[in-house]
């Protein structure tokens, strides 16, 4: 397109392009909501630092970011290291404290690397190796995902690794909750069908907002609140009263601190920097987005995230393509995402806590479907035999 008709950058973007930016950002914070609480609770974090942490992504990263229609949020991508950091350093509350300190120092370093220029270093890095590794997180995610979607207590297989998950399934299946089964069904049917209906309207509203319209008021008619197990329903609790200085830095010095400061050092920085490149690749006006910059921009979200109990953030690229394709203009719609995601956590919290878990790990076992699905092998295998190799693999 022509440099003329580029939407302005900076305020006088958002006062060029609010209307867009604001329909944008709202439709995006319809599918941002459950996805964050979802993406945290498997994530071994407390349900609601899923939101914080998608809250900083569009109300602080905006403000420094270098790419214009990404938008910033806990991604699927980094579950199993999130969750792992939790649980090898101590489990439950006292892990996520620990696990919050190694995001801090991952982020501080993230920004020093965004200065050093070396957002540009993704290019040498093996496509399909990343895209192997996001192959493995998405089988990881159904392996977990498919107990709850089931009402089984995650209690019942604390330390059970993946292939044993697999193994259980039968298990949960005999022993599964008929009534929350029936909403984690419906949910996939919801999330699995609606793309297949042609209306242009059906198709604006994203899908995870019909799987809450349909299971918030059949929970609440099954009574799901007083009848069905507390690991059913989400629980926030005191939001504001948690959010604090969480970080706790005590394992600096230890082997398990520094490895996990690499991983989410490296993952958290690699899938931010092609998620930026391939939505650079969807935007209308073919803008290039300024990869240091944008790095920079994450690191000071990350540590700020992970300073106040929130998971690191990536440029995520389900949310980002679904920006572009609602009529995202400008980085503004970010920033509305997270001022629609602020606006739920002050006046709709006991309304988020009429969800059932079985609506959001249906809604992750889609996620981890799209990370793992055959065509993602066959596209592989289109760019050469050896790429599948390294695919293979890496999961």
């Amino acid at each position: 397109m022509l440099s003329s008709e580029l939407p302005a950058d900076g305020l006088s973007g958002l006062k060029q392009n609010w209307k867009s930016d604001a329909l944008s950002g709202f439709l995006v914070f319809l599918l941002a909501l459950p996805l964050s609480l979802g993406i945290a609770k498997a994530s071994e974090f407390p349900p609601a630092m899923g939101v914080l942490t998608a809250m900083i992504g569009g109300l602080v990263v905006t403000l420094f970011a270098g790419s214009k229609l990404t938008i910033k949020g806990p991604a699927a991508g980094l579950i199993t290291i999130c969750a792992g950091a939790v649980t090898e350093m101590g489990g439950g509350e006292t892990g996520w404290h620990l696990a919050l300190g190694a995001i801090v120092v991952a982020a501080a370093i993230q920004i020093v690397f965004g200065f050093l220029k070396f957002g540009s270093l993704s290019d040498f890095f093996p496509h399909s190796a990343v895209h192997g590794m996001l192959a493995a997180i998405g089988l990881i995610i159904f392996s977990k995902q498919i107990h709850v979607l089931l009402g089984i207590d995650p209690a019942t297989l604390k330390g059970l690794e993946p292939l044993e998950l697999y193994a259980h399934i039968p298990n949960s299946i005999r022993h599964a909750d008929p009534r929350v089964t029936l909403l984690g069904v419906l949910s996939l049917v919801i999330i699995f069908g609606l793309p297949l209906i042609k209306s242009q309207i059906v198709k604006k509203i994203p899908a995870p907002m019909f799987v809450l319209v349909l299971t918030i008021p059949l929970a609440w008619l099954m009574d799901f609140k007083n009848t069905a197990p507390a690991f059913d329903m989400v629980k926030i609790g005191d939001f504001w009263g948690g959010i604090g200085i969480n970080a706790d830095f005590s394992l600096f010095q230890s082997f398990v601190f520094w490895k996990y400061v690499l991983m989410f050092l490296f993952v958290n920085s690699l899938e931010s920097l092609l998620t930026v490149k391939a939505i650079d690749g969807l935007d209308p006006w073919k803008r290039v987005s300024n990869p240091n910059k944008d790095l920079v921009a994450v690191g000071i979200g990350n540590a700020t995230s992970g300073l106040l109990g929130g998971l690191p953030m990536i440029s995520e690229v389900a949310r980002s393509s679904a920006n572009v394709n609602f009529g995202g203009r400008t980085r503004w719609s970010n920033f509305f995402h997270g001022m629609f995601l602020l606006i739920a956590m002050i006046f709709f919290i006991p309304l988020i806590e009429m969800i059932p878990n079985t609506a959001l790990a249906a809604l992750l076992i889609a996620v981890g479907y799209r990370l793992a699905s055959p065509k993602e092998f066959f596209k592989v295998y289109k760019i050469g035999s050896e790429q599948l190799v390294i695919f293979v693999v890496t999961i």
